[in-house]
C-alpha cells in the first residue's frame, strides 16, 4: 500500500498513517534500548552484592531495572501528552542550550586562573555548574521571548517547510470582521504569511464583549472568521505576541503601521483612514475594498444588460438599480419602470472614492420584453 501523497507544491510527503507507524516503531526501539540499559545496570549491581547474606539486597537489581524502564515510559507519556510541538519553541530551547554550553566553556576557560588560584579547586566544579545553569537559562529565556522576531530572520525556525510568499501580511480588525478574507483564502490566491498581532486580537475580543449589540455581533463574527482562517490548510497563519519598544503609548492603528515596517511586510485592511496613514509612512497596503472593486465586471458604453429598477433617481426621468455586487446604476428613462426588470444600455461609468457608478438608458428596442 502506498503511504505517500503529493503536497501542495507537488512533492511527495508521508501520510499520517506512515507517520504513526514510524513513531510507534521508534517508541518500541526506545523502550527496548532502555530495557537493555536497565538490564545491564541491574547485572552490574548483582556483581557488587556482598557475600555476607546479612548485607545482601536482592531487590536492588529489580529496582534499578524497573526504575530505568519506568523512566522510559514517562518520557513517552510526556511525548504523547504534548502531541503538537511548536517548532519555534523547540528551536529556541535547543539553540539556547547550545549557546549556553558554548558560553559556559569559554567563560570557564577565561576564569580558570581565578577559580584555581592558590591551588584550591574544591569548588571549581560547583562554580562551573552554576555558570552552566545560569547561562543556559538566560539564553533559552531570551530566545523564547524573542522567537517571533527570529522567525523572520533566522532560517532554522523555518527548516520544516518553505517560507510562503515574499512579504507577510499584517491583519487589522476591519480585514477580519469584513469576512471577505476568509472567502478570498478559498481561492488559493493568498500565498503570503498572515500575521495576527496579539493587540489586534485583544481589540477584537473587546468588540465581541461590547455592551452594544451590533458591535458584539460584529466582534463575534470576526472571532469566528479568524478561527476559520487559523485552521485553514490553505493559509500560513501565525500569532505575533511580541511587544516592540516603539509600541509604547501608541494607538492600535499606529502599532499596525510600525509592526508592518518592522516585519518588512504589507498591511491588509479595509479601513480607509488606516490605509492613508500607512501610505504616509511608506508602508505597502492591500485594501480589500480596492481588491473587490477591481474584480467587478467592467461594462463598456453601449453594452446591454438586464437590471431591476428599485427607486427613482435624482433626475426628472431617472431610475436607480443595483448590480449583484452593489454597484449603483442610474438609468435615464427609468422612473416610470420602478419594480420592473428592464434591459438597459451603458452610456458611461464614473469611478469615485466611494465606488463606481454606471449611467445607462433604457434600451427601448428590447425593452418591450421587460417583466414585472
Amino acid at each position: 500500500m502506498d503511504t505517500t501523497r503529493l503536497d501542495s507544491s507537488g512533492k511527495r510527503e508521508a501520510s499520517p498513517f506512515a507517520d504513526s507507524v514510524a513513531l510507534t516503531v521508534l517508541r518500541i526501539i526506545f523502550v527496548v534500548a532502555a530495557a537493555s540499559i536497565g538490564a545491564s545496570l541491574a547485572q552490574s549491581s548483582i556483581g557488587k552484592i556482598p557475600a555476607d547474606p546479612d548485607q545482601r539486597n536482592v531487590i536492588a537489581p529489580y529496582v534499578i531495572f524497573s526504575g530505568v524502564l519506568m523512566s522510559a515510559f514517562a518520557v513517552i507519556a510526556i511525548d504523547l501528552f504534548v502531541p503538537r510541538k511548536r517548532i519555534e519553541v523547540i528551536s529556541a530551547v535547543y539553540f539556547g542550550l547550545l549557546i549556553g554550553v558554548i558560553f559556559t566553556n569559554l567563560l570557564t576557560l577565561a576564569l580558570a586562573p581565578f577559580i584555581n588560584a592558590g591551588g584550591n579547586n574544591a569548588y571549581s566544579s560547583y562554580i562551573s555548574l552554576g555558570i552552566l545553569i545560569t547561562l543556559c537559562y538566560a539564553c533559552v529565556s531570551l530566545l523564547l521571548q524573542t522567537r517571533d522576531d527570529f522567525r523572520f530572520v533566522i532560517p532554522y525556525v523555518e527548516f520544516a517547510r518553505d517560507f510562503k510568499g515574499i512579504k507577510p501580511l499584517v491583519l487589522d480588525t476591519s480585514s477580519v470582521i469584513d469576512g471577505r478574507l476568509a472567502e478570498l483564502s478559498e481561492t488559493n490566491i493568498l500565498d503570503n504569511r498572515l500575521v495576527m498581532p496579539r493587540f489586534v486580537l485583544m481589540e477584537l475580543q473587546g468588540i465581541a464583549d461590547s455592551s452594544d449589540k451590533l458591535k458584539r455581533v460584529r466582534g463575534r463574527r470576526g472571532l469566528d472568521i479568524l478561527n476559520r482562517i487559523r485552521t485553514s490548510d490553505k493559509l500560513d497563519f501565525m500569532m505575533y505576541d511580541t511587544e516592540l519598544p516603539e509600541f509604547a503609548g501608541q494607538p492600535v492603528d499606529m502599532k499596525l503601521v510600525l509592526l508592518a515596517k518592522h516585519l518588512d511586510g504589507k498591511l491588509l485592511t479595509g479601513d480607509f483612514n488606516l490605509n492613508k496613514v500607512a501610505k504616509l509612512h511608506n508602508v505597502e497596503v492591500i485594501d480589500l475594498n480596492q481588491v473587490a472593486a477591481s474584480l467587478r465586471p467592467q461594462y463598456l458604453p453601449s453594452e446591454a444588460f438586464l437590471i431591476r429598477i428599485v427607486k427613482p433617481g435624482e433626475g426628472h426621468d431617472q431610475g436607480v438599480g443595483y448590480l449583484d455586487d452593489g454597484t449603483m446604476v442610474v438609468i435615464e428613462g427609468g422612473r416610470d419602470k420602478i419594480n420592473q426588470t428592464v434591459q438597459v444600455a451603458v452610456t458611461s461609468t464614473l469611478q469615485t472614492q466611494a465606488g463606481r457608478m454606471i449611467f445607462a438608458k433604457v434600451d427601448y428596442p428590447s425593452g418591450g420584453n421587460s417583466e414585472r
